[in-house]
């Protein structure tokens, strides 16, 4: 046995209790975990799921596949001496201190390129089951309404503007799966601009200003401290009164309550969320009983093809990492050149 693949046999590689069964089995789906088998990297599951994950369930891990949001701050990160990398199942860091890992020597992944065309789908579908509204139609069809189909009749999409909010690289997907239907496509993000946009003929604007121009306003962007509540009662109030909301981002992105006012007050024509603040959604949260919003819970872009392409890329971090490689998803990559990285690295191949 080399000196590499003695060193994969002790990167001990551990999944997140959030969202695994003991076995390896998912609420994603089949992960192919086979793949650190073939590569020689034993992996568990977190006998327990505690966020954050306590110091001593991390004793000899030098990964973790996080598959959901769990809290890797400064003080876990510090007390996790054998940790190497932090591989997030998804594109969504923010409940993991990225700096404090670098400080800490622990590289941090994630899945942004394998989520792009999944999420972008998934986005279309909301948007248009929101225009067509799809949720009320279901619905009186399932009570025998079918009198009622006349009041549901459908918002328009061709030469109508839908505004991506958060343009990078899931809005710049969405907006190459929008072109086929005559629709214009505005986009906003925090540079304010993008060469992906400029390929695409779409017209970066600021966020006030798409909210006014748009028929339908697409919600993609990351959170963190400054997106927060990105969207919130004033922001709603740019909004055409004929307009829809699609949130397919973070659920707190928008703020919920003033969106629960505009949905009410006829502010606004409808909203299509799969994310919420907090999640799950309260049994007796409001926004459950508007006819004209569409809900999924966080998981409208969970197909065969996302499990696939997003646990190829988290399960090659892992592998990267392991044989002393650095993946080009590392959102810390000056992290390699700390001697807490090496430091963590030598220990594990003396």
């Amino acid at each position: 046995m080399t000196a590499i693949d003695w060193g994969a046999s002790m990167f001990r590689t551990a999944l997140t209790a959030d969202s695994a069964r003991p076995d390896g089995g998912t609420i994603f789906g089949n992960l192919g975990l086979g793949r650190l088998d073939d590569a020689g990297i034993p992996w568990h599951v977190l006998a327990r799921y505690l966020d954050p994950i306590p110091p001593e369930d991390l004793n000899g891990v030098a990964a973790v596949l996080s598959l959901g949001h769990i809290t890797f701050d400064a003080e876990t990160v510090a007390a996790a001496d054998d940790l190497e990398l932090i591989a997030r199942f998804g594109a969504g860091y923010e409940t993991i201190d990225v700096e404090a890992c670098t400080h800490a020597g622990v590289a941090v992944t994630n899945t942004s390129g394998a989520i792009r065309r999944p999420l972008a789908l998934a986005s279309l579908t909301m948007l248009l089951a929101v225009g067509h509204k799809l949720r009320m139609k279901d619905h009186i069809t399932r009570t025998g309404r079918w009198d009622e189909r006349e009041d549901f009749r459908g918002a328009a999409f061709d030469g109508k503007t839908v505004g991506i909010v958060g343009f990078g690289s899931v809005g710049s997907e969405l907006a190459k799966l929008l072109a086929p239907l005559g629709m214009t496509v505005l986009g906003t993000n925090r540079s304010g601009h993008s060469r992906a946009a400029d390929a695409l003929g779409v017209r970066m604007v600021e966020l006030d200003d798409l909210l006014r121009q748009s028929d339908y306003v697409v919600v993609t962007a990351s959170l963190n401290a400054s997106s927060r509540h990105l969207v919130d009662a004033g922001k709603l109030a740019l909004m055409k009164q004929s307009a829809f909301i699609v949130n397919m981002g973070r659920g707190a992105l928008i703020d919920q309550e003033a969106l629960r006012t505009a949905l009410r007050d006829g502010k606004i024509s409808g909203a299509g969320l799969d994310v919420f603040d907090p999640e799950p959604i309260a049994a007796d949260d409001e926004l459950l009983s508007f006819d004209n919003v569409t809900l999924a819970p966080h998981s409208l872009n969970w197909t065969d093809d996302f499990t696939r392409a997003v646990s190829s890329s988290a399960l090659g971090a892992i592998i990267e990492v392991a044989h002393g490689r650095r993946p080009e998803t590392t959102l810390n990559p000056e992290v390699f050149d700390t001697e807490a990285f090496r430091a963590k690295q030598r220990r594990r191949l003396d």
